[in-house]
């Protein structure tokens, strides 16, 4: 199709593109006439055939369904692996590559200039990385159950996994065991299409330090062989989640404990943290610490400071920081998580550290009446960010710094945009490679006041 007959595709439409950069998110961006194309599967130098899924009035989504011409970037794939669409690109060219995308977004999202990125960190591990896994359950073309990750693009189409590079080799022996239980049992897979099944997901935790093991097991309501089970899986907790929702998550619904320990065992930096099914905990053990270490290199505590640790899970950068600072006070919504955080203070015998639940922008400014303003803000947030209401609730706490740890660059950029209109200078960031092999980045961010201190612009009554 040349340019000149270019018009804009349609859904279905197969088109020969080349491939000239990549977005965030990792798809490669193809470009004709000013139209956008996002292809999964592509990268920089690629020519491919990529058939178009979504069209809309800018851009279209496609995923490349043929490599014409490999760009000289290239590098043969380790892995059949859906979960690892980097692996095509060689390692060094997946950290300038991560680099590059956060100085974009605070750059072209964040229209921040003049901030110092520092070098990215690599990972430990470039595979077998990962502490916990989710698979979801389904059929291949014979009918038979398989389980493994949903195919790039195609919510219904599972990929079975036989050896998930990203897992250990006892996360893999695990999976197994789940699935050879199920097909004996002639269990069902849940079929997305008519939400008829019984089998949803299976969820494998694996401690790197403590060489412990938790596997749940989602489904819809139904009867199983609880005690066929728990002889078939050898794992140190086992437990089996029941929902009815017609969506595809592992959290919510109503879960049991069928054997073993409640709550899985890590180590990190030292501390013993105690981890229940939906709480989270950095997936990568190994750069979890050195994340963590960033954060508390950043924060540059002296031994006095009242630290507010936002989003704090199950109390992990909180903990790891309460040696060096006069006080920690950890806010988190998930109720079993906070309940883990107190517990980790406990058996780790750190009695400087405080824990509530709640939710930030409606829990913040009551954790302030109670407990006094932060000398440092720790926030780890989802991907999704900080909401305004929330940033003018932590403007409003005024912590003379904030230390920022973004899954997300692009919604670390307009959150840093904010603070600084607020009057906090961004001081650095510092990438770091949590996911190998993957788009996903993980960085650092530390924020100072400006010597007048802070303002909210939108300060509410």
């Amino acid at each position: 199709m040349s340019s000149a007959t270019f018009t804009r595709p349609s859904r279905g439409d197969v088109l020969e593109l080349t491939i000239d950069s990549l977005a965030h998110g990792g798809n490669g961006v193809a470009r004709r006439e000013g139209y956008v194309v996002f292809v999964a599967g592509g990268i920089p130098g690629d020519k491919v055939r990529a058939e178009v899924g979504k069209a809309k009035k800018a851009y279209a989504e496609a995923r490349a369904i043929e490599i014409l011409e490999p760009s000289p970037e290239r590098v043969p794939e380790f892995a059949d692996h859906p979960g690892a669409p980097w692996q095509v690109l060689s390692y060094e060219r997946q950290l300038e590559v991560k680099t590059e995308q956060v100085a974009d977004a605070l750059k072209r999202i964040g229209k921040l200039d003049d901030i110092e990125i520092e070098p990215i960190v690599p990972a430990v591990e470039q595979w077998r990385y990962r502490n916990k896994l989710e698979y979801s359950f389904g059929t291949d073309e014979q009918g038979e159950l398989v389980c493994g990750f949903h195919a790039p693009g195609r919510w219904n189409e599972i990929v079975p996994m036989v050896d998930c590079k990203l897992a250990s080799e006892k996360s893999n022996e695990l999976r197994e065991q789940v699935l050879q239980f199920c097909k004996i049992e002639r269990l069902t897979a849940w079929d997305r299409k008519d939400h008829r099944g019984f089998l949803r997901n299976v969820v494998i935790r694996e401690g790197r330090r403590t060489g412990q093991t938790q596997v749940r097991l989602i489904t819809s309501p139904g009867k199983f062989d609880v005690d066929g089970f728990i002889d078939a899986v050898d794992a140190d907790g086992l437990w089996w989640t029941q929902t009815s929702d017609l969506g595809e998550s592992t959290y919510g619904g109503e879960s049991m404990l069928l054997s073993g320990a409640p709550q899985l065992t890590e180590q990190l930096n030292d501390l013993d943290f105690l981890i229940s099914p939906e709480a989270f905990f950095q997936t990568n053990t190994e750069m979890a610490e050195r994340l963590y270490g960033i954060a508390i290199e950043f924060a540059g505590l002296r031994g006095s400071e009242r630290v507010f640790d936002l989003y704090c899970g199950i109390g992990t950068i909180g903990l790891n920081m309460a040696a060096r600072a006069r006080k920690v006070i950890g806010l988190e919504i998930i109720e079993p998580a906070v309940a883990d955080a107190l517990e980790n203070a406990r058996i780790n015998e750190i009695v400087n550290a405080s824990f509530y639940a709640g939710d930030a922008r409606l829990a913040l400014r009551e954790l302030v009446e109670k407990e006094g303003k932060p000398d440092l803000a720790v926030i780890d947030p989802p991907r999704a960010g900080l909401s305004q209401k929330i940033v003018r609730r932590i403007v409003d706490a005024a912590p003379a710094r904030i230390v920022y740890v973004s899954c997300n660059p692009t919604t670390l950029a307009p959150n840093a945009a904010q603070l600084v209109e607020a009057g906090y200078k961004l001081i650095k960031v510092r990438p770091v490679d949590m996911f190998p092999q993957t788009p996903h980045i993980e960085c650092v961010a530390l924020f100072e006041a400006g010597p007048d201190g802070v303002q909210n612009p939108d300060r509410e009554a």
